[in-house]
């Protein structure tokens, strides 16, 4: 059953969100790293003129759909990901956040019920996401909802000089 408090992400709705993504690259000790504008999410959400197909979906939270409480505190990005174990689709979830007022009102868990009622209705195998293994009240809110994390697995990651050397060929 939809909770009415979480809708898709509006353009309407970029500002904050963008504002709630450098959030919560500050709660993870990593504001400088966050370059993310309005432009840019409207891009990978929406598309854009360049005919750019959007691949990012996004849900926000709001704390009172029917009142005053219609501005976003919450936010989910997602995307789609594939099981070739499961042969079906999945979605990785990039984002959760919701700002510290409005942690413990249930909006948290309605975003991530929110994406397990899309992934069942479309027969997707799962919803998976990291964390930062320092997160203690993230991972413990994730295991009271049932998840689990995947020990013995390592996330790796190509980006900057690395990324411009492996595309050339080089070391």
């Amino acid at each position: 059953m939809a909770d009415p408090r979480v809708r898709p992400i509006t353009e309407a709705d970029l500002p904050e969100v963008v504002a709630m993504v450098h959030e919560l690259a500050a709660y993870e000790r990593l504001p400088q790293e966050c370059h993310l504008t309005p432009e840019l999410l409207r891009a990978a959400l929406f598309g854009d003129p360049a005919g750019t197909i959007p691949a990012l979906f996004g849900h926000v939270a709001v704390p009172d759909p029917t009142g005053a409480g219609q501005t976003p505190v919450g936010y989910a990005l997602h995307f789609l990901n594939y099981s070739t174990w499961e042969g079906v689709h999945g979605i990785y979830l990039e984002d959760l956040y919701v700002r510290p007022a409005h942690r413990g009102s249930g909006l948290g868990r309605a975003l991530l019920v929110n994406l397990a009622e899309i992934a069942a209705a479309r027969g997707y195998a799962r919803v998976e996401w990291s964390v930062l293994d320092w997160n203690t009240p993230s991972i413990d809110f994730y295991r009271s909802l049932g998840a689990i994390g995947m020990d013995g697995w390592s996330t790796f990651r190509l980006s900057g000089q690395a990324l411009a050397r492996t595309a050339r060929g080089t070391r």
